[in-house]
Formats: C-alpha cells, structure tokens, sequence
C-alpha cells in the first residue's frame, strides 16, 4: 500500500487512536509552540505543517494564534485537516502536496513543520534530501525547521516486532489499536501493519492498513538536515518538550553581505 492511499483510509478514524485527540492537540501545539518562541520569539508566526494530516499539529498551532498553513500527500486527510479547523472557528488553508515539492514560493515561511513520523516515509537519500531542501527552501532566512520522528537510533538496536493495543473508549465505544512490525533484511527499513478494531454490532470489524517507513537513526538524520543547507540541528529530547517524539530544531542560515566603504 503506497503512503497516500495509507493515509487516505485512515482519514475518517485517525482520531481514534488517541484517548483525547482534542487533549493531544492542545498539547502537542503548546509543545511545538514553545519551540517556536524559543528560536523565533513570541510571534505570532507564519507556519507550515508540510505533513498535517487531519491536523493534530496544525489545529494545535492555529489556536495558539499562529498563521498556519497545512499541506499532506493524501487529500483526504488534509481536507479533514480543513473541516476540523472550521468546526473550531480556526482558519487553516490547505492543500494536498508533496513535500518534496511544495507549492510555494522562497522564503514563504518562519517555520516549517513536519512532525509525528511523517519524514521517514520517505525510503532513500535523495527523497529525504529533496524534502529537507524544499523545506528550507519556503523558509525565510533565519527560519525554523521543527521535524520530528520515532527515536530510531534506540529502535534500530532493538527492532521491536509490534507496539503494544491501545484500548480506546469513546461515544462510538471501545476501539483496539495495534501495530506489528515487519523488518526488512537492511536492518534500516520496516513495514507497519496497523490493526484497528472497531465495535459493529455485538462484535468487532477489523481495519488493516499497510505503510513503509525508513528508520533513520537521530544522526544520520541531522546529516540530511545538514547537507540540506541548514544550520546546526539540535534534537529536544520528549521528556524535555513535553511532544511525544523526540523534535530535531534548525535554522535556514542568513546569508549576511558584507557592507564596502
């Protein structure tokens, strides 16, 4: 199953893997927003979530009063990204792209955005460096890229083969999410077969969806970042932020000119 189509079935329940999404939105905005202050300063800032799906990132950065822009390689989602925004008077426009070519002019930007696992989709040097280049492209100079991922360096040692069910209850009633995980002869790369078991009747239908992703450990991705013409990448710990990824921050440098006299 390619990413988009993923990501297209997922689109009507992505929510259900969270026991409070709206909860998560708040808090994973509030995280992502103190990163942004911290670099940038109070704002409020033009942002782009290159990778909002239905928009927990962006929703959460939105309220918060920053200007946001998604876009998302599956219009499904990103169109759900939209209706979600309008349902909580938020203005959010969006499109459907690829964030290996983003449709925007340079230096659109003071961030960029693109979180909850979404750059390891991409499965080789050069996709991963034509995004990281189009994500510093739209960026002004002196702005931020806040990219976030699994913490790969510890599960590239480990190889875990699934995570465990997650148990959600709502008004729809009880939903069992779970993930095995299928590792590729490299060692690098993994399927996921996601599982979600939703209440029908007096008893279960059972979704099964199907993405790759790569797993790069957090230094061959700074690697990325910096070939992509950034400056230094510093990774923010989960504990730390408060986001529940590890989050890579880095700077598009500003080319300064020196003045003659």
């Amino acid at each position: 199953m390619d990413t988009r189509t993923f990501y297209d079935e997922l689109a009507p329940r992505y929510d259900l893997m969270y026991a409070d999404w709206d909860a998560s939105i708040a808090r994973q905005g509030r995280a992502l927003d103190a990163l942004l202050k911290a670099s940038l300063g109070p704002g409020p800032h033009t942002v782009l979530d290159s990778a909002c799906g239905i928009g927990t990132q962006a929703l959460g950065l939105a309220g918060l009063g920053h200007r946001v822009t998604g876009t998302d390689l599956s219009p499904l989602a990103a169109a759900r990204a939209a209706r979600e925004a309008a349902a909580r008077g938020l203005t959010l426009p969006v499109a459907a792209a690829d964030m290996r070519a983003l449709p925007f002019p340079d230096a659109s930007f003071d961030a960029v955005v693109c979180a909850d696992n979404a750059l390891p989709h991409l499965l080789t040097a050069e996709d991963v460096g034509a995004a990281l280049a189009e994500s510093r492209r739209v960026l002004r100079p002196g702005g931020l890229l806040l990219l976030s991922t699994r913490p790969y360096g510890e599960l590239r040692r480990t190889r875990p083969a699934s995570q465990a069910p997650y148990v959600r209850t709502g008004p729809e009633g009880r939903t069992v999410t779970f993930q095995l995980w299928h590792w590729h002869a490299d060692g690098e790369r993994y399927d996921v077969e996601l599982f979600q078991l939703l209440p029908s009747g007096e008893g279960w239908s059972t979704t099964t969806s199907t993405a790759t992703y790569w797993a790069l450990p957090e230094e061959e991705t700074s690697r990325y970042v910096r070939r992509a013409g950034f400056g230094e990448p510093v990774w923010h710990p989960a504990e730390d932020t408060g986001f529940h990824q590890p989050v890579l921050g880095a700077r598009r440098p500003v080319v300064r000119t020196r003045s003659t006299e």
